[in-house]
């Protein structure tokens, strides 16, 4: 089955489709909002990026890998949570833990050994941890104008966590022409059969060229989810909530201001791995696993400057803050005992960052990072019959501390008109502080890192690039590596490590690029070297509750390896024809043992095909595939997510029709998984939805 997909997918693929995605200066808003076509969209390798070279530039002319998916396809995927919109993309898997939380696996590494951004500000924090985690759902898919993915190593601009890559999400960011004072607004509601959810947005901005107000809300209420074949999976609804706004304000010529708040919560979600048998299990590993609540709010100011100065022609200066509260109820299965716990992280960050023309083909950008983490962690236990409560040692140390410096300097040099090189250099200072634990022994770890690369973009023709990189990224331990105590998915239980060290990476990749005519698409091959990585190592003892006793270790090194291909052909201009395919393989050692790394995907990707039937209707049919997964880790062998024989291959059939009876209204339906197929994405906690009918309509005026 994998040799046939893989046959299939290079015949097919090599680079994959994504949604015209506005520029960061979109001089005013489109009032209406017709589902996209062929004809409307900008080729993939056209889109202006912001996140590779930390400059507005097409995706064809940065070095490096890129992904962008824009506002409008954001909202015709009907996505319940950020990650989902990621679906088949070239280098971006999706596992997901449970339902309303997902994350990407970006070239094998997930988690903190991948940064995420929200508008430039961190959402990586003190207490991500190396494996899949919810934080990212905490983000709301329905506020965002794009999301851009850079594959590969990225410390240099960004500094610790950028390993696999960087997932940045941008919110929608509206603009006005005239001084004539205008006004946008929207509803948004979509209902999908498989999980009878709901899901609702409104949003609106008014303003002119010099001053514009925007914000939205949005609802979601999902229901118990129906997989392939018919059976409902217990404990997989929840509920979600978010509110946005944002003010943009230029003052004078050449100056912005723009301040925004952020809010998105779920107020209980349950966690399916835990409260339903997997494999290898014959009952549940808890009676109760909550997180109540799961909270995001940010805060957050920009000041950008477009000015003729010996320093600088454009600058910026963010100023925000972010906490997460991550609170949680959970009771061992048979136990009569429920621990409670409420954590928080405040995050506080400075970024200044700066760009200045050398000259007309000579650019070079550089900036001061500045972020401070603090941890506030409490658990108690409530014994069920008597009502008594007793303290319990803490997830995480209360009141730890972790502070991040960087300076860095990107050189973007176009030696001639074909060839380009960019190159860069960054030192990091990592610090963190932890208070006396169980233990009893308070941790202080300093790290200092240079990381660097280098990338070379060679134009053969207008519309045909070869580019190479080379790059180092890395990845201090933080609290969560430090410090955790307590349960652990997979039956596990971890118990604090003071010494450790950081992890490095260096990478290399190279391929082509190509936008010509009808054809564009992109092939990248890469290749990762894993130092000292971090990983959850069985210290041999065993819990009362019969949970294993783990701790993290810089016990392993990690070979990664893979490519990320796809194609888009327009032969006319109303169809569409597109495919992605990524296959990665990772080995891992461990003393004197090599084996397969943990949680690689398979080889998976997408293919369909769009045809504008008419003006106002769309139809497009597609087909998600995965291959079989049998290279398992022993981690994978005796998680209860995994099946230990391997995951199966599996193919779902799809169709979507696009309406737009009137300029202002839209209408999506999407039949998903036709062939009501059972699978489960590699590494996930649940089967995914079975045949389900999604309908989404969009009202602007």
């Amino acid at each position: 089955m994998q040799h046939r997909l893989l046959v299939l997918a290079l015949a097919a693929a090599l680079a994959a489709p994504a949604s015209a995605a506005a520029t960061p200066e979109t001089p005013a808003i489109d009032a209406g909002a017709r589902e996209p076509g062929p004809e409307d969209e900008a080729t993939r390798l056209e889109e202006i990026q912001v996140t590779a070279t930390r400059r507005a530039e097409s995706t064809l002319e940065v070095p490096v890998a890129v992904t962008v998916v824009g506002r409008d396809e954001i909202r015709a995927l009907g996505a319940q949570t950020v990650m989902d919109v990621l679906h088949g993309e070239p280098g971006t898997f999706v596992q997901q833990t449970t339902p309303g939380q997902a994350v990407v696996i970006v070239r094998g590494l997930k988690g903190s050994e991948v940064l995420h951004l929200v508008d430039g500000f961190r959402l990586n924090n003190a207490i991500f941890r190396n494996a899949p985690n919810q934080y990212i759902a905490l983000v709301d898919s329905q506020m965002l104008d794009r999301v851009e993915v850079v594959r590969g190593p990225m410390s240099t601009l960004y500094g610790g966590d950028a390993m696999g890559g960087v997932v940045q999400m941008l919110s929608w960011d509206p603009r006005f022409d005239g001084g004539e004072w205008q006004h946008e607004a929207g509803v948004r509601a979509q209902y999908a059969s498989a999980d009878r959810s709901l899901l609702s947005r409104v949003d609106g901005a008014v303003g002119n060229q010099t001053l514009v107000l925007s914000g939205g809300l949005t609802y979601q209420n999902t229901n118990t989810l129906r997989v392939g074949g018919g059976d409902r999976i217990p404990f997989t609804d929840f509920i979600a909530r978010g509110a946005d706004a944002k003010a943009v304000w230029i003052p004078a010529e050449g100056h912005e201001v723009m301040v925004q708040v952020q809010h998105f919560e779920q107020p209980k979600t349950p966690r399916v791995d835990e409260l339903v048998p997997g494999f290898g299990q014959v009952r549940p590993t808890s009676s109760t696993f909550l997180f109540a609540p799961q909270v995001r709010t940010f805060q957050h100011a920009r000041w950008k400057v477009d000015a003729a100065t010996p320093l600088f022609d454009h600058a910026e200066v963010h100023v925000g803050r972010q906490r997460i509260r991550d609170d949680r109820r959970t009771r061992d299965f048979g136990s009569l005992n429920e621990d409670r716990e409420r954590n928080t992280v405040d995050t506080d960050g400075i970024t200044v960052k700066a760009e200045r023309s050398l000259s007309a083909n000579h650019y070079i950008t550089y900036g001061i990072e500045w972020y401070r983490d603090e941890v506030a962690s409490f658990r108690d236990r409530l014994q069920i019959r008597s009502g008594a409560i007793s303290a319990r040692p803490s997830r995480f140390p209360d009141g730890s501390t972790q502070r991040q410096l960087g300076v860095f300097v990107a050189d973007d040099w176009h030696v001639t008109d074909a060839l380009d090189l960019v190159f860069g250099l960054r030192w990091s200072r990592v610090e963190s502080d932890l208070p006396p634990t169980v233990n009893g022994i308070g941790t202080a770890v300093e790290d200092d890192d240079l990381s660097g690369n280098v990338g070379v973009n060679y134009a053969l023709s207008d519309g045909l690039r070869l580019v190479a990189n080379a790059g180092r990224g890395f990845r201090a331990p933080n609290v969560f590596d430090l410090g955790t105590f307590g349960d652990r998915p997979g039956n596990r239980f971890n118990i604090p490590n003071a010494d450790l060290k950081p992890e490095t990476v260096f990478t290399v990749d190279a391929g082509v690029k190509f936008d010509h005519g009808a054809w564009s698409g992109e092939l990248i091959a890469w290749r990762s070297s894993y130092e000292d990585k971090i990983t959850s190592v069985l210290t041999g003892q065993v819990q009362p509750n019969g949970r294993l006793v783990t701790q993290s270790r810089n016990a392993t090194e990690l070979d990664l390896s893979g490519f990320e291909a796809g194609l888009e052909w327009r032969p006319t201009d109303s169809a569409r024809l597109f495919a992605s395919a990524t296959s990665t393989r990772g080995d891992e050692r461990f003393a004197d043992d090599e084996y397969p790394a943990d949680r690689i995907p398979p080889l998976f990707g997408k293919v369909g095909a769009s045809w504008r039937w008419r003006e106002d209707v769309e139809l497009e049919a597609y087909a998600f595939y995965a291959a079989e997964q049998d290279r398992l880790s022993p981690r994978d062998l005796i998680d209860p997510r995994i099946n230990p024989a391997g995951t199966p291959g599996w193919t779902t059939i799809n169709a979507r029709v696009g309406w737009q009876p009137t300029e202002a209204l839209g209408v999506t339906l999407r039949l998903e998984n036709l062939g009501d197929r059972r699978y489960r994405e590699h590494g996930s906690g649940l089967d995914e939805p079975g045949r389900s009918v999604i309908a989404v309509v969009d009202w602007r005026f």
